[in-house]
């Protein structure tokens, strides 16, 4: 009869993010790994493998987290275009203990990772498409909901939004003032405006 673990997996998991998300995939040891989650070697190769597939399933965890807020913000918000605005502010939310370093995870391990570790790198970029991805089905949604104009290309918005939040967590790492950030992301919002409709753009 297989024995039940004694540790909770999903806790463990949210450790790792938070220990890969700070320091990133090879600065991150395996005493940092026992240290962080506060298992021993045998357990920690006995639940996760490998440090490579820790390190897998620690993405998986983020992906899902990220999905997971961008669904919350993006749809329970008046408008999808309000809501998408308001994600886009989340981003530049000062750091703290559950978001270690602003960079994203996902881009910071898709530059990080080398040739060694491709399965790796593929995943990172895999999940990074597959936020690219809401973005466009989000945004045509608002086209659909008529608020966006009609000539908007949502697969080509899509990935301008992205780029522009990958540069701009990328740039957060440089600790600038708060205030340079939010002004960063209110550019990023106008961005959104310049796509709406006249009757969805907000009164002043």
């Amino acid at each position: 009869m297989a024995r039940t673990a004694n540790f909770d997996r999903q806790v463990a998991l949210d450790k790792a993010v938070k220990l890969f998300w700070l320091r990133g995939y090879y600065a991150s040891s395996m005493k940092h790994i026992e240290a962080a989650l506060d298992m021993r070697p045998g357990s920690l190769y006995a639940a996760f493998g490998s440090k490579s597939g820790l390190f897998s399933e620690a993405l998986d965890a983020y992906a899902t987290r990220t999905g997971n807020d961008f669904d919350q913000r993006v749809y329970s918000a008046p408008s999808i275009v309000e809501g998408l605005q308001q994600y886009l502010r989340s981003l530049v939310a000062p750091c703290s203990d559950q978001t270690p370093a602003q960079a994203c995870m996902l881009v910071k391990t898709l530059l990080e990772v080398n040739t060694e570790d491709a399965a790796l790198r593929a995943k990172a970029d895999a999940m990074l498409a597959v936020i690219e991805q809401k973005l466009c089905e989000a945004l045509q949604q608002a086209a659909t909901q008529g608020e966006l104009r009609a000539d908007v290309e949502c697969s080509r918005l899509a990935r301008l939004l992205q780029a522009q939040i990958m540069g701009v967590r990328a740039f957060a790492e440089r600790r600038v003032p708060s205030d340079q950030m939010i002004a960063l992301a209110d550019d990023m919002v106008s961005l959104l405006d310049i796509y709406r409709t006249s009757q969805s753009l907000p009164s002043h």
